[in-house]
């Protein structure tokens, strides 16, 4: 290249950069100040509580070993439909809710960690803690989890 097409180049580069950074703020800012916007963020908002609260609610109603069972089936299936969708996240969801009330969580993590990619299963340990504090507290009234861990020491 000549002298001159080279710092050319860079400054168009740079021009597009500058131009493409002005782009998402504008539009950003017009997003923000539009009428609904904040209207739109509560809703959306609060049927995700709602959504949650349902989710608890139905763990709470977990007062047999056949629901908890098919609770468990149900939460793998949407686990492997997610992942396989590629929305790791609502697959990590689903399957820390399954491992939170297997009766052997040891070797469903390995089966896992055999099957998930690296970075799924990073994600599926980090939130393991979380998911099985929060089942642990609707299912612990019921007397499911103890039946469920009597269970695991008998096999």
């Amino acid at each position: 290249m000549s002298g001159w097409a080279r710092p050319l180049l860079l400054l168009l580069a740079g021009a597009c950069g500058l131009a493409l950074l002005g782009y998402g703020v504008y539009f950003d800012r017009r997003r923000r100040n539009a009428p609904d916007f904040q209207r739109k963020l509560r809703q959306k908002r609060r049927k995700e509580r709602e959504k949650a609260k349902e989710h608890d609610a139905e763990l709470c109603k977990m007062k047999n070993i056949g629901r908890v069972q098919e609770f468990f089936l149900q939460e793998v299936q949407l686990g492997e439909h997610w992942l396989s969708r590629g929305d790791h996240k609502k697959s990590v969801e689903h399957l820390t809710n399954a491992i939170s009330v297997c009766a052997q969580p040891r070797q469903l993590l390995q089966v896992l960690h055999n099957t998930l990619p690296p970075q799924v299963f990073e994600m599926l340990m980090r939130r393991i803690p979380y998911a099985k504090q929060k089942q642990c507290k609707g299912l612990g009234e019921s007397g499911v989890m103890e039946e469920l861990r009597e269970r695991e020491v008998k096999y």
